[in-house]
């Protein structure tokens, strides 16, 4: 049973439809409460939301928060790729008109000298722009691996920076699923990975993130979305082990203190439309909540396969989360009707 989410907050036998549903609970005014565990959320559907016919979304791919405490929204939406809100969702700025297969975004540098990272998959190129939108440099097609004879092979899909070096790794997760590595100038450097079945191979290395979390800042998280993990490596890409989510399609690794988050874009089965939820992972590697998904379950020590559990029908396909400084989620969702982000409110 799947309730449209608006109607579910003026639902008065809420508490019923809870008491069956362990994944979901209502509080007062039969507000929606997710999530399991220490790490549960209120959620405001109403964050974000703006006039579509002047500020239209299309996929709303992912999100940053620069210096200021501003959110910073991609979409392919070709009217307005950028869309930047404050925390509260009220839009301050728009730009962006020329990148058709806006994908990933990163964002690096400090204060005034910050700047993002836009993987276009449409375009086969990374682009680094100020927080305005001009263009500071872009990467092509890494024709110097060898393993790509022309742009179209070149599908990118996320970056991440070096926080030693400044170093700029790409992942190609829609195309030949090679990791390259460049210099803070965009300067080819080296690369690993490939598809493939193996450790040290990918299946959709959709996202990418220096991990930072204490005792693992030498570590690496890439995504293989059709294996249902983040696979670990080194600077070098060399293998280390993965975090394993048995059940989850899950887009990128991102980070804010001990935890990892992840949005899940669809669940059981790649072919599962609108079975999307979220992850939380605590510093062990183990997940302690998924938002939106039945309750974590360990055996033995493995996982046990996870599957929507949503009956408030809040998430359609969750492709990305932002974790603001009070461990708020932001979720941005692929091929959800156009709709804006959903603001998860921790409880």
């Amino acid at each position: 049973m799947y309730l449209n989410r608006r109607n579910a907050l003026k639902l008065g036998g809420a508490s019923l439809l809870a008491a069956s549903l362990p994944g979901l609970t209502f509080g007062n005014n039969d507000e929606i409460i997710i999530g399991h565990n220490s790490h549960q959320y209120r959620v405001n559907t109403n964050w974000g939301m703006l006039e579509a016919g002047k500020n239209p979304v299309n996929n709303c791919h992912e999100l940053v928060e620069d210096s200021q405490g501003r959110i910073i929204l991609l979409t392919d939406e070709t009217k307005n790729n950028v869309l930047i809100y404050s925390k509260k969702g009220k839009l301050l700025e728009s730009w962006g008109t020329s990148y058709p297969g806006a994908h990933g975004l990163t964002i690096g540098g400090q204060g005034k000298d910050q700047f993002l990272l836009i993987a276009d998959n449409s375009r086969h190129q990374v682009i680094k722009t100020d927080l305005r939108g001009n263009v500071i440099f872009k990467i092509e097609y890494p024709k110097e691996t060898g393993e790509y004879l022309h742009p179209g092979q070149f599908v990118p899909t996320e970056t991440a920076i070096d926080p030693v070096n400044g170093d700029i790794y790409v992942v190609d997760g829609y195309g030949l699923n090679f990791v390259m590595v460049y210099d803070q100038n965009g300067k080819f450097l080296r690369y690993f990975g490939g598809k493939g079945e193996e450790n040290e191979h990918f299946r959709c290395n959709h996202g990418i993130l220096f991990d930072q979390r204490k005792g693992k800042e030498d570590e690496i998280l890439i995504t293989s979305r059709q294996d249902n993990c983040w696979k670990k490596f080194n600077r070098q890409g060399t293998y280390l082990g993965a975090i394993e989510m048995p059940g989850s399609f899950i887009c990128r690794p991102v980070q804010q203190g001990d935890n990892l988050y992840g949005a899940v874009y669809r669940s059981g089965s790649e072919a599962n439309e609108f079975s999307g939820f979220i992850q939380v992972v605590d510093k062990d590697d183990k997940v302690i909540s998924s938002p939106g998904g039945s309750e974590p379950v360990y055996s033995n020590g493995k996982l046990e396969e996870q599957a929507k559990d949503d009956p408030a029908n809040v998430f359609m396909h969750p492709h990305d989360v932002y974790v603001d400084s009070d461990e708020n989620i932001y979720v941005a969702q692929w091929a959800s009707k156009k709709t804006y982000p959903i603001k998860l409110e921790r409880v």
